[in-house]
């Protein structure tokens, strides 16, 4: 059985394909050994895509939120790697819609470490204007990193994409939490970003990615709290 343990930088530690990996209450995952910070699914410039494409008139400040909290991480942390695991951009023409500080505040996370940015389905081209390297996918410690999910059994696979999140029972009802979601062998991160929704982690989408009943770390007041299988509910 996969256990989370406590660590001393924060969040909680867990073995995927015999590899330590450290989740963050934040939803970003760290790699201690590689000083590399990883996030999944900023969606920057949701808000404006959904007021262009709907008429649907969302705070335009998620972008700014996502990277707020992004900075925090950064300067917890003070990572030699950034790592976007894909959908860093709500669509093709998010880059274009930057606010000049918000794009300036992406440039300055460059300074002093690498910017990789893994494509996406909403991103396939990965950012034009902004520092790093665009990849597909990428190995590093023994995990491959990618967006999305590869069917069946992928050991070290570290993905996004799917949103996870869990409903949790407690003896008050319940309650619903963006989550990582791991079985031990491979781990979903949640979506990093501020308007990125979250998908049931009992959804049919997951089924058939676990050899065994996964493990969540629900995000909750700044941490990672462990939950079994058995605490899970559907929607």
């Amino acid at each position: 059985m996969t256990r989370f343990q406590s660590r001393d930088c924060g969040g909680l530690a867990v073995l995927v394909a015999q590899r330590t990996v450290v989740l963050r209450g934040s939803g970003a995952l760290w790699l201690e050994a590689e000083r590399a910070l990883v996030v999944a699914d900023l969606h920057f410039e949701k808000g404006s895509s959904y007021a262009a494409r709907f008429g649907q008139m969302l705070p335009p400040y998620d972008t700014r939120e996502t990277l707020a909290r992004l900075e925090a991480e950064v300067a917890a942390l003070a990572p030699a790697t950034l790592i976007f695991l894909g959908d860093s951009f709500h669509d093709g023409a998010a880059e274009d819609r930057l606010a000049a500080d918000d794009a300036e505040r992406l440039r300055a996370l460059s300074v002093g470490r690498d910017l990789i940015w893994a494509v996406g389905n909403h991103d396939a081209d990965g950012p034009r204007a902004l520092p790093g390297q665009v990849i597909d996918e990428m190995a590093i410690g023994g995990l491959i990193l990618r967006h999305e999910p590869e069917p069946g059994p992928q050991p070290g696979e570290v993905a996004g994409h799917l949103h996870p999140a869990a409903r949790v029972s407690s003896g008050r009802g319940s309650v619903r939490r963006r989550c990582f979601v791991t079985d031990g062998q491979r781990l979903i991160l949640p979506a990093f970003g501020a308007y990125a929704g979250g998908l049931n982690i009992l959804d049919a989408a997951f089924a058939g990615l676990f050899s065994a009943p996964p493990l969540a770390g629900a995000l909750g007041g700044k941490r990672v709290h462990a939950v079994g299988p058995k605490s899970l509910r559907p929607d």
